[in-house]
């Protein structure tokens, strides 16, 4: 008889983590790789919010805190969804997590019964589902099209709602494809929305600030205020702060909601990182000027990466609005045959392809939800990834 819990049936390892332990695994053996897998800004935290932590340190702050947050914490996290977003919530309706992850996973922990739908534009963040299935829920992928930009359209929407639907997650920026949605096609979202009352809205927005050629960040509270009761807006210091490491994700949202979030954390983990969030109240209320000139990096690097991509034989790249990925199809190299004899049949087949032939870590787009395609992140420096789309291209250009 097995020790194990059935639930872990239902859910299989994140395969970014994997395809970056074995790009790791490689280099360690000696291999040249480039892992473009890990969805983590090369830049480092700015010395202000570093000293922040230190200071920390220094004057004692290593206790335990409140099981969701500080209050200094959450008053920043409320200044800065009524600076940014024109989001009024108090600091008794905001949450903090360890990590945007843990926030996401809360809520649904919370509210989520056996058998309640949880709808799921596709491609997707590999968690999302995983998680929707450890609450005991179900998962409803919906294909977002390349023709409609990766994004979710009402129509669609509409016909994946049913009696049980719980929530509809929405990540923009999008991970894995960078998709973010102007405020005329969040505006059509929310108006069927409006005609299903018993649809929660689950927004990720952790890529707002990593936006391109002037985009208007737009979160859904925002576009319709009638959606506020029902919206959980999440967010973190991990992309735009460069502060992946230091776990600190947060949320606003009605007060019984993130009562019930508090109470699964303090069953789960109790708080986040005193020192993290007293760094996070650094991030969040001091200078915020770099955060731009950043972006207009990853944008240089967005447009030599789509460039060289569609330059590729058998790949084709849409050039995404944020985030920092892209989501090139491979639907051009299915079926051909690898110079060692191998038939590309699956994205997956053309991920290891890269990896083995070239050293090129990637992931594929079937663990996202939507092939054939594969994802690139270009978080990582202009050099490695000019080198990267060159092994891409003599790999592809190699297919027979």
């Amino acid at each position: 008889m097995s020790i194990l819990a059935e639930r872990l049936a239902r859910i299989k390892p994140s395969p970014t983590i994997a395809v970056t332990q074995k790009a790791r695994e490689l280099k360690a053996a000696g291999r040249d790789v480039i892992g473009l897998a890990a969805g983590e800004p090369d830049f480092e935290t700015p010395d202000s919010i570093k000293q922040a932590a230190v200071r920390a340190i220094e004057a004692g702050e290593t206790k335990y805190t409140a099981v969701d947050g500080t209050p200094a914490l959450k008053q920043a996290i409320a200044a800065k969804f009524k600076r940014e977003n024109g989001l009024d919530y108090t600091p008794e309706q905001i949450t903090v997590g360890t990590g945007g992850k843990q926030v996401l996973y809360n809520a649904l922990m919370a509210t989520v019964n056996p058998g309640d739908e949880v709808i799921v534009p596709a491609p997707y963040w590999v968690s999302y589902p995983d998680m929707v299935l450890l609450a005991e829920g179900t998962p409803v992928p919906v294909t977002c099209h390349e023709a409609n930009g990766f994004k979710l359209v009402p129509a669609d929407l509409e016909a994946a709602i049913t009696p049980r639907t719980k929530w509809l997650i929405l990540n923009s920026p999008s991970n894995p494809s960078g998709a973010a949605y102007t405020r005329a096609e969040m505006q059509a979202l929310t108006e069927v929305l409006l005609r299903h009352p018993h649809v929660w809205v689950l927004t990720d927005d952790m890529y707002e600030h990593i936006v391109y050629d002037g985009f208007a960040f737009v979160t859904v509270a925002q576009v319709e205020p009638m959606l506020y009761e029902r919206t959980l807006t999440v967010n973190g210091v991990s992309k735009a702060y460069a502060m992946t490491g230091w776990r600190i994700g947060y949320a606003g949202g009605p007060l019984p909601l993130i009562k019930a979030m508090a109470k699964v954390q303090s069953q789960s983990t109790s708080n986040p990182s005193s020192i993290s969030q007293a760094a996070a109240v650094v991030a969040l209320t001091g200078p915020q000027d770099f955060i731009a000139d950043r972006a207009e990096v990853f944008r240089q690097r967005r447009d030599l990466v789509v460039s060289m991509l569609n330059q590729t034989n058998g790949l084709r790249c849409h050039k995404p609005e944020g985030a920092f990925y892209v989501y090139p199809s491979c639907d051009g190299c299915i079926g051909k045959t690898t110079p060692d004899g191998t038939v590309l049949k699956t994205d997956g087949d053309v991920v290891t392809y890269l990896l083995e032939a070239e050293g090129v870590a990637v992931v594929q787009g079937s663990a996202f939800g939507l092939a054939p395609f594969f994802r690139i992140s270009y978080a990582t420096s202009t050099d490695a990834l000019e080198e990267a789309c060159i092994r891409i291209q003599r790999a592809c250009g190699a297919l027979r």
